[in-house]
């Protein structure tokens, strides 16, 4: 059978929960999917995020799954295969189903799968990543400031993180890798100048490490250079398989294709909202928090406004 919720979130991370916590207090039915493959997993702790500085991810969202479990919310651990549309009927409505064939239905639907990081394929980075092979440096610059750091370059853009890095060492190397130097444009050399980072030339094959630590990277001609921590931009993948099934609509970005989503997360789908890394790569945990709780609070009003007006009395 069938089991009834009003709203059924999919994804258990920031973004889920703070909806599934919104909509818990406010005494709706809620069901949260999850697949339990949270983003930040590798990280051992999360920063920036008021009163929970320095907290594990896991630690943070074991937190979140007490707390909506007060408020009678119920989560489920799978992951969704297949959403459809209940299109015969007036009010919005969706069946969800899990890859073991379990299947759930909602009156609304919030999709909060957030994203996966492809990491360039270096020889130990991926082993390393979260670790000392980062990529933010508002999430773990303090952490490793003043350490000696690299800078992986994939995509033009990698200048601008490895100025942005200088704020927090002023000992950063720019390692070119896969990007010709010629793509370097005069304002480009002008500021990495300015900021004091060294441009090496040449493909990374390979980190070097040393009693479980960071201690360099060799290039492909066989040279070495000693840093302690590397910087490397993943190629986000956006989870919208689910919204591309609904017909939602997408935006092509330089990081991958996006639903279009309003102020409160509601997707181009009426009752679909999308919150946190499902809308946007650069979302920190604040800020998927934030935007669950707008989208739980605006699902919230949106049932009890239809609620309400199905059961005007006639003549009004």
């Amino acid at each position: 059978m069938t089991q009834q919720y009003e709203v059924i979130v999919i994804g258990g991370g920031a973004a889920g929960l703070s909806a599934a916590l919104v909509l818990g207090r406010a005494r709706r039915r809620t069901l949260v999917v999850d697949a339990g493959e949270p983003r930040n997993a590798p990280a051992a702790h999360m920063q920036g995020y008021l009163s929970r500085d320095g907290m594990s991810p896991q630690e943070f969202l074991a937190v979140g799954r007490e707390e909506i479990a007060r408020y009678g919310v119920d989560l489920v651990r799978g992951r969704a295969v297949d959403v459809t549309r209940d299109e015969e009927a007036e009010d919005p409505g969706f069946s969800v189903t899990l890859a073991d064939g379990r299947t759930f239905h909602a009156r609304r639907l919030v999709v909060a799968t957030g994203l996966q990081d492809e990491l360039p394929p270096v020889p130990g980075l991926a082993e390393r990543f979260g670790r000392d092979v980062l990529h933010c440096p508002y999430c773990h610059g303090w952490e490793v400031r003043d350490q000696a750091f690299g800078v992986l370059a994939t995509t033009p853009m990698s200048v601008h993180q490895a100025l942005m890095v200088s704020q927090w060492s002023k000992d950063v190397t720019l390692f070119l890798h896969t990007v010709p130097e010629a793509d370097l444009s005069d304002d480009d050399l002008r500021r990495l100048a300015a900021a004091g980072v060294s441009v090496v030339p040449g493909e990374v094959a390979a980190l070097l490490t040393e009693d479980d630590r960071l201690t360099g990277v060799r290039l492909a001609d066989g040279t070495t250079h000693p840093r302690q921590v590397l910087f490397a931009a993943p190629r986000p993948l956006p989870q919208t398989a689910l919204l591309d099934h609904l017909g939602a609509d997408l935006h092509e970005t330089p990081f991958g294709a996006y639903p279009v989503v309003d102020a409160t997360g509601q997707t181009s789908i009426p009752g679909v909202w999308a919150v946190g890394n499902a809308v946007g790569f650069s979302e920190q945990v604040v800020n998927a928090a934030s935007s669950g709780y707008r989208a739980g609070a605006t699902i919230n009003g949106d049932l009890l406004m239809t609620d309400l007006d199905r059961h005007r009395p006639e003549g009004r």
